[in-house]
């Protein structure tokens, strides 16, 4: 991954777009719950289905329910196999 890639929240990722969970800006619980859940830095995800505030995220075949306040210390970089993710990160910034 490129150093000047920038991140956004999981919560402004567009639906269904591949993105690369690059941090957990949570505590210890926090990352202990999602990697215990599947979900580590690394992992290739993308946005199936919001539910009001919260979201469903698929990596792989596992569909994983977060809430709000976790989705947004979750952040994303596009995945190398999607640079059309880079038009929306400039948006945001």
């Amino acid at each position: 991954m490129s150093q000047t890639t920038e991140l956004i929240k999981l919560s402004e990722l567009p639906h269904g777009t591949p993105a690369q969970l690059t941090a957990i800006r949570g505590g210890h619980q926090l990352t202990r719950r999602l990697l215990a859940l599947g979900l580590r830095q690394g992992s290739v995800l993308q946005i199936v289905q919001r539910r009001g505030q919260g979201l469903v995220l698929a990596t792989g075949e596992v569909r994983i329910a977060v809430g709000a306040g976790i989705a947004d210390k979750l952040w994303v970089a596009p995945t190398a196999d999607n640079p059309a993710l880079a038009p929306v990160l400039a948006e945001t910034n």
